[in-house]
């Protein structure tokens, strides 16, 4: 009985358990089904999915709000759908949308009108995707408070109209196709906190109305070709906590005012044109963590108590500028992880705790003296061609300036397959570029060519500076890999024979995706030097390929007279810096092959060096130059012509067969001036090219010229002199014929 009871109570008792649920879930179903999105919103949404082909929301209807599945997806990180509603309205049975946000969802097509018929919406982020037009005006009925576009192919200006939705606080617009000045009316959006620009073709200076805009923590204008001269007022945004404006057209100095900004976390300013300013006072920037002024014409030397000044900063980028002193303070920064000092004017001792730091330190390019300890392999610490001497030995040889060959200049060719394997290429042996890199390294592979690079990522801790091609790319062979670099990359031909040489430089941009538009999102823009010599200014892979994977090659006649070839690649802060990824911007080459344009087994010789020639041409040349000296001062031309005629038998001309070979002298044939005569470039019969030397006359000074000459080569010990072929002694002509060099003068060779 008492069992039963028992049993009888505990039913009861879950029976009303059941029943509660099943109200509750009725109550919430009845609930869920009162939360209504307006026919008007609806019809927005549904209207804005066909003109963009948004093929993630299905079912658009008066319920979506209430079934998340409707509306949101989520592919992978910054690749998704999400829609937020707002069913707060009517006690919880209307709701409105308020959020949109489609993330790198390759939507293409215009930017649509009927956003305006949300009107509760405040946000709008289209970021990475491919829409195109212009900014439609209805919107700026809406009550926004962040509008992204980030990454697309918006183009034309930004409308006035833009400055009506007064709610705005986040406006980026980074990384499209808008141009033109920057609307004066901006300034009107008082509330504005981020101000992202970059990656644009603006023009003109900054309007003046931005005085206005004080409530701004984040403003970013990198890439841009706005210009002027930097305004005073933006020391005057005291809220500002982050500064990009690097690679635009502006000029400094950089006003005083910016470096008192408290708030100040990120600064970065580049590539400004003149004038020099002095070195910053830095005495406000405590809460400074990124510090980068490159290639600002800055001079003076670093403070001493600069530790003291930014106690947290951990990058800090002083790279091409004239900054001077010494670097013995820069240790009482405890946080710093990259430092970048090269191409400056450092002098004095590298400290023992820099030579043996873990951080990434590139101090190349500078006038350090005393011993050094690092060798020419160091991962983490940059010091080429940082020390003012050439001549102590005790100091590496990729430390001294110019680095000077370490051997004898012996090479005269070279090819690399940059970020990539060994390859063979039509013959040609392509060789492996595949050392990891990193922010500030150094990699030598061989006594025949090395590499150097500077930068980081911006956001990345990426370690290997090199990329390949995904598989579907149509170009193969050299295109398949790639070096890449954020800032400076560096490749150097090292022991090379001085002379004329023909570079080709491979390019093919393999980053963006094959299915990128036609001038679709990113653009990767950079310059490329040789031997100090700017040839490409903002380069454009794609746009010179014309398109994504597609093939180009650049080729140069450059000069080596110092025993190495630098080749030099570096971003201006131009392009785009994030999109696809953070990774893809700066720098980027595909292959390198230099050749000579002269003949290595015949004419060329390296600077400073003279080797030998060999015995028998000496010997002969020796005992020619005897006889034509004694002949001369005795007075004997005839003798003289036939012993000459006896002695070079196999080398002997007659006048006959050179004007043969030169048309009578042609003016046609005529390759240069002595200032004992001409030049000339003739044929043999055999097919033989030959270079004929004139003297003016025979006579006491022509005889003396032509002694001379032979006595001058004669003198020379070298494998590699351009070779005497004989001589021509007949009548008044006094003539030396040589193998022809193409492209090149005989004075070059043997001097």
């Amino acid at each position: 009985m008492k069992l039963h009871m028992e049993f009888t109570i505990s039913s009861r008792f879950y029976s009303v358990l059941v029943l509660m649920f099943i109200a509750l879930n009725c109550l919430e179903e009845l609930k869920s089904k009162a939360q209504i999105l307006p026919g008007d919103e609806v019809r927005a949404l549904n209207q804005i999915s066909t003109k963009l082909k948004i093929t993630y929301w299905k079912n658009v209807n008066k319920n979506s709000c209430s079934r998340s599945e409707d509306l949101n997806v989520n592919i992978s990180y910054n690749v998704f759908s999400n829609v937020v509603c707002d069913c707060s309205y009517n006690s919880s049975t209307i709701c409105h949308i308020t959020n949109i946000l489609l993330k790198g969802l390759k939507l293409s097509g215009e930017l649509p009108n009927e956003f305006a018929n949300l009107p509760y919406l405040q946000e709008i982020d289209f970021s990475v995707n491919y829409l195109n037009g212009s900014f439609p005006k209805t919107w700026k009925t809406l009550p926004l408070v962040t509008l992204s576009l980030l990454g697309n192919n918006i183009k034309g200006l930004i409308p006035k109209e833009i400055a009506d939705i007064v709610t705005l606080e986040n406006l980026i617009l980074s990384d499209n196709q808008l141009e033109g000045p920057l609307p004066p009316e901006l300034g009107k959006l008082t509330r504005l906190k981020r101000l992202l620009l970059s990656g644009n073709d603006f023009t003109r200076a900054l309007p003046t109305t931005f005085a206005n805009l004080k409530n701004l923590t984040d403003f970013r204008i990198d890439g841009t070709n706005i210009s002027g001269r930097i305004p005073d007022f933006i020391g005057n945004w005291t809220k500002l906590g982050r500064l990009d404006m690097q690679g635009t057209s502006m000029a400094g100095p950089i006003p005083s005012t910016i470096f008192h900004l408290k708030n100040m976390t990120e600064l970065r300013v580049s590539d400004l044109m003149g004038p020099n300013m002095p070195f910053p006072d830095l005495r406000d920037m405590s809460n400074m963590v990124h510090l980068v002024l490159r290639n600002c014409l800055i001079s003076g030397s670093i403070p001493p108590n600069i530790g003291e000044l930014m106690p947290g900063l951990k990058n800090l980028d002083l790279s091409f500028n004239r900054v001077t002193g010494d670097v013995q303070s820069l240790q009482k920064i405890p946080s710093l992880l990259f430092l970048y000092l090269t191409n400056n004017s450092l002098t004095g001792q590298v400290p023992s705790w820099i030579s043996n730091t873990k951080q990434n330190f590139d101090l190349s390019y500078n006038n350090f003296t005393g011993s050094s300890q690092s060798s020419c392999q160091d991962s983490n610490l940059n010091k080429i061609s940082s020390y003012s001497t050439e001549e102590d030995q005790s100091i590496a040889w990729c430390l001294k300036k110019g680095l000077p060959c370490f051997t004898n200049s012996k090479y005269y060719s070279l090819f690399i397959n940059c970020g990539g394997p060994e390859l063979i290429i039509k013959g040609v042996k392509y060789e492996a570029d595949l050392s990891p890199m990193g922010p500030s390294s150094f990699f030598s592979s061989s006594d025949k060519w090395a590499c150097s690079s500077t930068g980081d990522f911006v956001g990345s801790g990426r370690a290997n500076y090199y990329t390949e091609a995904s598989p579907n790319m149509t170009e193969r062979g050299l295109y398949l890999t790639a070096r890449i670099s954020p800032l400076s990359f560096k490749y150097y031909g090292i022991c090379l024979r001085s002379g004329n040489y023909k570079v080709k430089l491979h390019f093919a941009e393999i980053m963006f995706p094959i299915d990128k538009k036609a001038g679709g999102i990113g653009s990767r823009i950079f310059d490329v030097s040789i031997q100090g010599k700017r040839y490409l200014k903002d380069f454009n892979i794609e746009e010179e390929a014309k398109g994504v994977g597609r093939s180009i090659i650049k080729e140069y006649d450059v000069d080596v007279t110092s025993s190495t070839l630098e080749i030099h690649l570096y971003w201006a802060g131009k392009g785009t810096t994030f999109i696809p990824s953070d990774i893809v911007y700066g720098p980027l080459i595909s292959a390198i092959a230099v050749t000579p344009n002269f003949d290595p087994n015949t004419g060329h010789m390296s600077v400073g060096v003279i080797a030998s020639i060999a015995a028998a041409l000496c010997a002969l040349l020796l005992l020619v130059l005897v006889i034509l000296w004694k002949r001369y001062w005795l007075g004997k031309k005839d003798l003289e012509d036939k012993e000459l005629r006896e002695l070079l038998q196999a080398g002997y001309f007659t006048l006959r067969q050179i004007k043969a070979a030169t048309n009578n002298f042609a003016v046609s044939n005529k390759i240069g001036e002595g200032g004992f005569g001409p030049v000339y470039k003739g044929v043999l019969p055999d097919g033989s090219v030959i270079a004929v030397k004139q003297l003016s006359a025979k006579s006491k000074q022509g005889n003396r010229e032509f002694v001379n000459e032979i006595g001058m080569i004669s003198a020379l010990n070298h494998p590699n002199l351009v070779n005497l072929l004989g001589c021509c002694v007949e009548g008044n002509q006094l003539l030396l014929i040589y193998e022809y060099m193409e492209n090149n003068s005989l004075a070059r060779a043997v001097f």
